[in-house]
């Protein structure tokens, strides 16, 4: 009699965000579309409600596997609910959470909050099923996921990435102790992740680049404004907006003709406009705010260069790698930018773009200057950028990777 196997079900990974959709967030989105061409089955918990005003149209789609959470007295209840049924569980990890955060208070009140809010949508995420529960984030999503792993007696990983291990400590070294999977996006951040890690090196991390669909982004030098300086990102002091500005007032004085488009929207708004109108460049430089994807890729296709002067701040934030300049080096628009965190190890200074010290605007403005000048180095350093994308940068081979290790943490 002859016998049949069945194949195992689809993987199943139940993401745990701060917010979703979330405008500044794309490179996740990308890893979650990955993830489901592989096979995977997704679910989405976001622990902060819908609020954004521009939604990707990716992240569109993906909203009929988000749980928001409920209000708050139905979140609270639940926990309660919960307390009174698993009580060494998740008392047991309240405790933990205060022994860790009780020297700061605010983050251990919001990783309460986010662990109530979880509870609230506990039955629909048991429903699930989940086979592993993944946080692409090393702060609160990490708590979450730790907090779900236990309820629900399964795996949980997390990604670092940036502000989340530069600047907060959510209980980083007891949750890379007890993770399954540990997943950085830069070999800089491993190093800075080992202060965490006693003895440094015993806990294995996986660098996985933050990567693009790069059969949606195409390579072109052709259409290209003559003199158009591009930069994107959300308008926070780690960007360095406030360097770019003096830099760019040194090219007018020395009679550089250029125009300058900042696409983002922050807090920082308000204070980087009354710089530039106190330089004087009102006529040079556009702050235009947030766009969707779309735009960013047309300004990207029309731009000469992508100026992104990343900064470390006193608080030592800092960013990874900003995706914008992957984003920018595989649609062919040459880049420059800093000597900051990851950022050397996808910009080879001199081979596919360039890199000056942080906060030297006069160094900014003569690497802005001399490529200006050079549409030959220009395009050879496109074309480098492009190919170095390619080979490191492809999100069907970074999140394959991520796949196959959620496979072997979830199943052995």
């Amino acid at each position: 009699m002859a016998t049949s196997t069945s194949s195992p079900r689809p993987l199943r990974i139940l993401y745990v965000v701060s917010l979703f959709p979330c405008w500044s967030e794309t490179f996740i989105v990308r890893e979650m579309h990955a993830l489901l061409e592989r096979g995977a089955q997704l679910s989405i918990l976001s622990l902060k409600p819908a609020s954004e005003k521009i939604v990707q149209e990716r992240a569109a789609v993906l909203l009929d596997r988000t749980l928001h959470p409920r209000g708050a007295p139905a979140s609270v209840l639940a926990f309660l609910g919960l307390v009174l049924r698993r009580p060494l569980v998740t008392l047991g990890f309240v405790a933990r959470l205060v022994a860790g955060l009780w020297r700061q208070p605010k983050v251990l009140f919001n990783s309460l909050g986010a662990i109530c809010r979880a509870a609230g949508q506990l039955h629909r995420l048991r429903a699930f099923e989940a086979d592993l529960v993944h946080a692409p984030w090393a702060t609160y999503p990490a708590t979450v996921a730790w907090f779900l792993s236990r309820l629900l007696g399964k795996p949980f990983s997390f990604t670092s990435r940036a502000h989340d291990i530069f600047v907060e400590d959510h209980m980083m070294a007891a949750k890379l102790a007890a993770t399954s999977l540990a997943v950085t996006i830069t070999r800089n951040n491993v190093r800075h992740m080992q202060r965490w890690i006693d003895p440094p090196g015993s806990v294995p991390i996986q660098v996985m680049h933050s990567a693009l669909e790069l059969d949606e982004t195409r390579y072109s030098r052709e259409g290209r404004l003559p003199h158009r300086l591009l930069s994107v990102g959300r308008l926070d002091p780690i960007k360095g907006f406030d360097v770019l500005l003096p830099a760019l007032a040194l090219l007018r004085d020395r009679g550089i003709a250029f125009d300058s488009v900042v696409i983002g929207e922050g807090e920082e708004r308000a204070r980087l406009e009354a710089q530039r109108d106190q330089l004087g460049l009102q006529d040079r430089v556009a702050f235009v705010g947030a766009k969707p994807q779309a735009e960013v890729r047309r300004a990207m296709a029309e731009s000469t260069l992508m100026v992104m002067p990343c900064v470390v701040t006193p608080e030592g934030n800092a960013d990874g790698i900003p995706n914008v300049l992957t984003e920018a080096m595989a649609a062919g628009l040459p880049v420059i930018s800093t000597r900051v965190s990851g950022i050397p190890e996808l910009v080879d200074d001199g081979v596919s773009g360039r890199i000056v010290e942080q906060r030297d605007a006069a160094a900014l403005a003569d690497a802005i200057a001399a490529l200006l000048a050079d549409p030959a180095l220009r395009d050879a350093y496109a074309a480098a950028g492009r190919a170095k994308v390619e080979r490191e940068f492809d999100v069907r081979i970074e999140a394959g990777r991520l796949f196959d290790c959620f496979v072997k943490v979830a199943r052995g």
